[in-house]
């Protein structure tokens, strides 16, 4: 019978049990979440939610309290640096239970056994989401405030194409005004050219001129066709010539 029987005894001895509970709160605050069968979990689930109350209370009492559980520095130096932490607003409820079917061999019942501030991707889906459900009159009520707001949507829309009209229309004049005076100052200048006479020639360009000049061929000193060559006289003949006048020169003075 189970008269008195208030809890688990797991099959074994007192000192057998509180050994494997101890390491199995160790591995838990250690690694966050653990696999083991349901029935050891909620055994541990007794044993380690007492002590991570404990470690809120961050004071010498309460870590030598811990270690003498737990029986390992490690997992109380995690408990106190990181685990306390996340806890500390937490009132009970610590672990969490999730049940993962049954195990090859003896058909025990399996579950994973984890810390529920460190699951990320459950706390994620468990943030509190906006309900669209409204009452009547709070339904009519927020149907005329979105036509309100639609409406001055749409009247502030209108307003703006038409400042963008407004401005595209300025701009299109200033536009026209620009090429009325060019065209303007092009019809004063031809009227005053036309008055005066002269007409304006560009110069050509520095290298067409350059061009030009080596094109011609250089006939400056040469015979055109048709004519005669004249032979200059030479530097010998004129020096012949002076000699015989000096000397009938002399011959005139003697006689």
């Amino acid at each position: 019978m189970r008269h008195g029987k208030k809890f688990n005894h797991l099959g074994r001895t007192a000192s057998h049990r509180s050994a494997m509970l101890s390491n199995m709160a160790s591995s838990l605050i250690k690694h966050k979440r653990i696999n083991t069968t349901v029935a050891k979990a909620k055994a541990l689930r007794s044993y380690v939610e007492p002590i991570l109350t404990k470690a809120k209370d961050d004071t010498t009492h309460a870590r030598r309290v811990a270690f003498s559980y737990l029986q390992d520095k490690e997992s109380v130096h995690e408990l106190f640096a990181n685990v306390a932490d996340k806890i500390a607003n937490r009132p009970g409820g610590y672990t969490r239970i999730l049940k993962t079917g049954y195990r090859l061999g003896d058909n025990a019942e399996m579950c994973i056994m984890e810390l529920v501030d460190f699951n990320d991707l459950m706390l994620e889906d468990a943030k509190p989401k906006k309900s669209r459900r409204s009452r009547r009159g709070k339904g009519k009520k927020s149907a005329d405030v979105q036509a309100a707001a639609v409406t001055e949507e749409s009247a502030e829309s209108t307003a703006a194409e038409q400042v963008a009209d407004d401005t595209s229309e300025e701009k299109v004049e200033d536009v026209k005004a620009a090429e009325g005076e060019t065209a303007e100052e092009a019809a004063a200048e031809v009227t005053e050219e036309s008055k005066t006479g002269e007409v304006t020639e560009e110069p050509q360009d520095a290298a067409e001129a350059e061009a030009s000049e080596e094109s011609q061929p250089e006939t400056e000193g040469q015979p055109e066709e048709g004519e005669e060559v004249k032979d200059e006289p030479s530097a010998e003949s004129e020096s012949e010539g002076k000699d015989e006048a000096s000397a009938e020169s002399e011959n005139k003075k003697e006689d």
